[in-house]
């Protein structure tokens, strides 16, 4: 039995981006779904297509329709007319360069936290989640010390997997800690920063008396603390392993200011990284990710203008390039949440099974950040980029690794190489 238009759009009222659209726009497609009888499938392009346009603030769907010239079709040529028109529509915003000059960052709420403390005897260690042949991995070992972040970054990958406001603590992390099988002939990289941020909880629940313990009784392990926050008091008084690591990802203001909610500024970001380096603390720095928008030059350089400035190359272990790589179920819930955002608002293609810039755009976004940095620290500092096709690492580096292991075996050696260094120099 053949559906009606009504009972098609019909199947769509529960469906949670469906019902995140604005009334006007769940209106239109309504209406032009029972006007033209567009299929199940259409009817999907209509809503992502909406639900894209509010979020990116250009206006709705019907902004983006035309019927011009569309008289003497009928049925499937009528439909499939109307639906490319949008498509094109819509495909030619994703590839014009953003402008945030004109975009209006929503004031997120800050999220209500519940703390949820588990003493049960979850596996707390595995390997990166999207670990690949088909890109360039260091093969980084993520402890999952907590679950969940209180920030709200529009990109988050970590959104589809855990529940909104709740924050998984281990009441038994040490002795979880003291279980874990590592083969005391090999050096382990582990970071914490893969399903929370590093620091935002500082040392709830003994947090990073844990992992201290862990990491002076392993002096064979590397472990980093990746954040977005300025959260150092606990650094500021408590001894700190010398194989640790406290990295700081940073982006341009604008990007931080419409994209990555409730973090610390970059000034913010940047001065916390100073104290921890006073401390004789190695950090690092992720520019990650870099963004392609109207005025992005300035941006990143102004960003590795202060890293310049505020930092001598030997107190840094690493800085890192990344962009922006979505996997669909990322996209889905981007769409649902009703965000204003423009992150979707890019050109997409297949990066390693997931969705990324083209490769000549990541060229050029790479290319321009690192250059800008002097000699004296691409020799003192290891940079590398996170989840990229090997071509771009010549093209960038001027530098390529035959597999992941022995990108992996770089990394790690000269991380301890600088940690011993700086061992021995405090």
């Amino acid at each position: 039995m053949t559906r009606q238009p009504e009972q098609k759009i019909d199947q769509f009222l529960e469906d949670p981006v469906y019902a995140s659209l604005g009334s006007c726009n769940r209106t239109f497609i309504k209406d032009k779904s029972i006007i033209f009888g567009f299929s199940f499938q259409e009817i999907k392009q209509l809503i992502d297509m909406a639900a894209d346009l509010e979020m990116w603030q250009e206006g709705a769907l019907s902004s983006i329709w035309n019927e011009a010239d569309t008289e003497k079709l009928k049925g499937k040529n009528l439909r499939q007319r109307l639906i490319r028109r949008a498509v094109e529509q819509w495909e030619y915003l994703k590839n014009t360069i953003n402008d945030y000059s004109r975009f209006t960052p929503a004031k997120l709420p800050g999220p209500k936290l519940e703390f949820i403390h588990q003493t049960d005897d979850s596996i707390i260690l595995g390997r990166c989640p999207v670990a690949s042949e088909k890109t360039r991995c260091c093969n980084l070992l993520t402890l999952d010390a907590v679950k969940n972040c209180g920030f709200g970054c529009s990109y988050c990958s970590i959104q589809p997997f855990y529940t909104e406001g709740k924050i998984f603590l281990h009441d038994n992390l040490r002795s979880k800690l003291d279980r874990l099988c590592l083969d005391p002939d090999e050096i382990h990289h582990i970071g914490t920063g893969q399903s929370s941020d590093s620091l935002m909880w500082g040392n709830r629940n003994g947090l990073f008396d844990d992992l201290f313990y862990f990491a002076s009784k392993n002096k064979n392990v590397i472990l980093e603390l990746k954040t977005k926050s300025n959260a150092i008091a606990y650094f500021r008084t408590s001894p700190v392993p010398a194989n640790v690591i406290v990295t700081w990802s940073l982006n341009t203001d604008e990007i931080i200011t419409a994209e990555e909610h409730h973090t610390a500024s970059l000034h913010q970001r940047v001065s916390a990284a100073r104290a921890v380096a006073d401390q004789g603390i190695l950090v690092g720095f992720h520019l990650h990710p870099i963004v392609e928008y109207k005025g992005w030059e300035d941006g990143y350089h102004q960003v590795v203008d202060l890293i310049l400035s505020t930092f001598r190359p030997e107190e840094v272990a690493l800085v890192s390039l990344g962009t922006l790589t979505f996997i669909k179920p990322v996209i889905k819930l981007l769409r649902k949440r009703k965000l204003k955002s423009k992150i979707l608002q890019m050109p997409l293609e297949d990066a390693g099974g997931k969705l990324s810039y083209p490769l000549e755009l990541k060229q050029r976004l790479f290319s321009w950040v690192y250059d800008r940095f002097p000699q004296n620290w691409k020799q003192e500092v290891f940079f590398y980029m996170c989840m990229e096709n090997n071509s771009l690492w010549q093209d960038v580096f001027g530098r390529v690794y035959g597999s992941n292991q022995e990108f992996e075996a770089d990394m790690k050696a000269h991380y301890m190489e600088k940690i011993k260094r700086n061992d021995y120099q405090t």
